[in-house]
């Protein structure tokens, strides 16, 4: 994209997000033409052999290789056109031939054109398979018995496309040759309105194997997500159960621990099955938007395409949307029970640390107690032995030099100065310990 000088420079992504509504298009089909389709769901990183199949059948038939990073291709190779798109989960793979009028319309597909070695390649399992056959407005009309023969031996339903310009009949069924048909009469189609509604058809019916790819899925998960329920319902029976307060917490921790594992099964499911269930419901979206998009004509007699889709694909896709929603539930259930039950744990938890609380507080007054206890006895022994030696010191003295006073009455006067002075010791030893203890406390809160 250039630059234009007068504007600010361009985004980095803008001409990227500007040619993707350019990137798709349609093929525009000329009547009589036959097309047929490929879905193939395949792993993301198969894009890569993909575009070297896409290089090889353009090299194979002498046509120019499309650039390497693209992941739409369109293009001629003489006796077919080929066309290559690839989405998310899938690829499609249409191939094209015009202007040869057969009174079998799915006799020869367009398919036989395509090496079978070459689509042998292709990676990827099936999903949709689709003949179009797009007849001219110059041949007769078939009769409801030709038709008939053309999907036998299964009914059909058709309807007007294009506001009654063109005409289509399917039977929704898969063929002996292992594709589904779809036949389109041109009333008064444009080459590009022809080549439109071919690939709505195909996105149609592409679309709709897509979004019932959740049933299979959810009729597996019918019997676990039962089970699973029965397993929370039983956890729920038993909380309500617990009533002794000396064994409600280890219950309750085992409860929690059940639950825990309840809660893996439920979201292994969830993630197993939940980008299941979003894929499905967007396919089926895109169904019903392709369907509005037909602008149908009722004929008479016959069910139109919408209504056989809507007939059998609402209660399908009903299905799955309760099922993801059961999911969705019980994985809320899940969590709200194990919300209540950690509730239970907590306050059986803070009542056991009270009492272990209000058990250390007991022991720690008793322990003061005996503290002081051992304290007056400290005070006791400690005067002995101070008294002791206050009595050896002055027996020396008086040995050495005559006192006056005597030796006795000098000891029985010491000792309640000793005394005092060791109480008073130890008293005050023990206030500074109590003061830096609480200044500690204060500064560490």
């Amino acid at each position: 994209m250039k630059e234009s000088p007068s504007l600010p420079p361009s985004h980095p992504l803008r001409e990227a997000i500007h040619d993707e509504v350019h990137a798709r298009f349609y093929e525009p089909l000329d009547a009589p033409a036959r097309a047929s389709w490929l879905a193939l769901l395949s792993p993301r990183d198969s894009i890569g052999r993909e575009r070297e199949l896409v290089a090889s059948l353009c090299h194979r038939f002498g046509s120019e290789e499309p650039l390497p990073e693209k992941n739409f291709v369109a293009c001629d190779l003489g006796t077919f056109r080929m066309r290559w798109e690839r989405h998310n989960e899938f690829s499609t793979w249409s191939f094209f031939v015009t202007g040869e009028t057969v009174s079998d319309p799915f006799a020869d597909p367009a398919i036989n054109r395509v090496p079978a070695d070459w689509l042998a390649e292709l990676p990827g399992s099936t999903i949709a398979a689709i003949h179009l056959a797009l007849e001219s407005r110059d041949m007769p009309e078939r009769t409801v018995e030709e038709l008939e023969a053309v999907f036998a031996p299964h009914a059909f339903v058709g309807n007007g496309v294009a506001g009654g310009d063109g005409l289509v009949w399917t039977d929704f069924r898969v063929h002996e040759d292992g594709f589904s048909r779809f036949l389109v009469r041109d009333i008064d189609l444009t080459r590009r309105e022809a080549g439109r509604i071919a690939q709505r058809l195909f996105e149609l019916e592409t679309y709709r194997l897509l979004a019932l790819l959740a049933l299979p899925l959810v009729r597996e998960l019918m019997p676990e997500l039962d089970e699973l329920e029965s397993r929370l319902n039983d956890i729920n029976d038993e909380m309500a159960g617990i009533t002794e307060q000396f064994a409600a917490s280890e219950r309750e921790e085992h409860l929690l621990a059940v639950l825990s594992d309840l809660a893996s099964d439920v979201e292994r499911l969830s993630s197993y099955a939940g980008s299941r269930f979003h894929a499905s419901r967007a396919y089926a979206s895109l169904v019903n938007k392709g369907a509005e998009e037909l602008r149908t004509v009722r004929m008479p007699g016959l069910q139109t395409l919408c209504e056989y889709l809507g007939w059998r694909m609402d209660p399908a896709m009903g299905t799955c949307a309760s099922q993801a929603e059961r999911l969705e539930v019980l994985s809320m259930r899940v969590h709200r029970t194990g919300a209540l039950l950690r509730t239970r744990v907590d306050v059986t938890l803070e009542r056991q640390n009270r009492d272990l609380l209000g058990s250390m507080n007991r022991r720690a007054d008793l322990q003061l107690r005996l503290q002081r206890t051992v304290e007056g006895l400290s005070v006791v022994v400690i005067s002995y032995y101070l008294t002791s030696l206050v009595a050896y010191l002055l027996r020396g003295l008086d040995e050495v030099v005559a006192v006056q006073v005597p030796v006795n009455l000098a000891i029985g006067v010491a000792v309640p100065v000793v005394v005092a002075g060791v109480w008073f010791s130890l008293r005050s030893m023990r206030t500074r310990i109590e003061r830096k203890v609480r200044r500690g406390a204060d500064s560490g809160g």
